[in-house]
């Protein structure tokens, strides 16, 4: 045990013990410190490194807070360089290791697909492949469930394979139709809204009820997506949609939950939709959030303008 630590030690006692006391059984635990040691690292200045500790320490505590607290040593790291603080990982290790700072956990829990009854031709595009080359190409879908002190509320997310963002999003009090279907039109509104085209989109997601619903499906095919669906109660024909519901489930519903009615809960989702697209670093994309990646995306592939499409137009 190091000399500060002791010291630490001495600190949060020596009201109740005196100093001298507590060096005595210190020394018979193993671990001296005689009572001249203890005054003089009190009166002695910090070290450059101890200050600097502590103004890294500051930092990694806001930038864990800012997050949802959530953030392991590695995004902590990577944020930090994002921001222009040069720390060193083993440093950053360090300080949250002493600090009791460190990433969510995610755990498994129960599912909420209810299998939908009746013949279903669409078939399953993806084959657990869940890569695309650009946004608007693939979509997964699926629905999850939190607790609110009002009782139970389901939530419904659509994903953009290809940058892990979230393009629509709906909660409710029932696992109903219009459920997965307003999480859709969000999708389709949000795209919309931005100019970019979602014809022929693979909108995958597993047999649940509200995928099979007529509406859904008529929904689909009026937006010229492509339908596309797991096998029932196998969570790897989803996988991508799965993972995004058990990084949900612990970064917002565990870690913040619950709340007192569904108004609560909707407006706790939607600051967490906000920060999970527009700030939340994301391993599999680079540890950059989704919408800094899609809009490096369009940097390099501009959209045709009118006049490139009339001129592709005469050849």
């Amino acid at each position: 045990m190091t000399t500060a630590v002791l010291v630490d030690y001495i600190d949060q006692h020596r009201e109740e013990f005196g100093v001298e006391p507590i060096c005595t059984v210190l020394r018979r635990a193993g671990m001296p410190i005689a009572p001249s040691t203890y005054y003089a690292a009190k009166t002695r200045p910090p070290s450059a490194r101890t200050v600097a500790d502590a103004e890294r320490l500051e930092l990694i505590r806001k930038v864990h807070s800012d997050n949802y607290g959530v953030y392991g040593v590695r995004k902590m790291h990577a944020e930090l360089r994002r921001r222009g603080h040069r720390i060193a990982r083993c440093t950053v290790h360090r300080l949250m290791r002493a600090d009791g700072l460190r990433g969510i956990s995610r755990s498994k829990g129960p599912r909420t697909t209810v299998p939908g009854t009746g013949e279903d031709a669409r078939r399953d595009h993806l084959d657990r492949n869940f890569v695309a080359a650009a946004p608007n190409r693939v979509w997964v879908a699926d629905i999850t469930y939190c607790r609110t002190f009002a009782g139970w509320v389901y939530a419904a997310f659509v994903i953009d394979v290809y940058s892990r963002r979230v393009v629509g999003w709906q909660v409710s009090k029932s696992l109903r139709t219009d459920l997965a279907l307003d999480a859709l039109e969000m999708g389709l509104w949000t795209r919309e809204h931005a100019g970019h085209d979602t014809t022929g989109v693979i909108a995958h997601s597993d047999k649940g009820v509200q995928y099979l619903a007529v509406r859904y499906t008529q929904r689909l095919a009026e937006a010229g997506a492509v339908a596309s669906v797991g096998s029932t109660g196998d969570s790897y024909d989803n996988a991508l949609a799965e993972a995004f519901n058990s990084l949900f489930k612990a970064e917002l519903v565990r870690n913040r939950g619950p709340w007192k009615s569904i108004d609560d809960l909707e407006i706790a989702v939607a600051e967490y939709i906000d920060w999970f697209n527009h700030r939340r670093l994301h391993g599999e994309i680079g540890l950059v959030p989704p919408v800094e990646f899609e809009d490096s995306y369009y940097r390099h592939n501009p959209a045709p303008t009118n006049v490139d499409a009339s001129v592709q137009s005469l050849h």
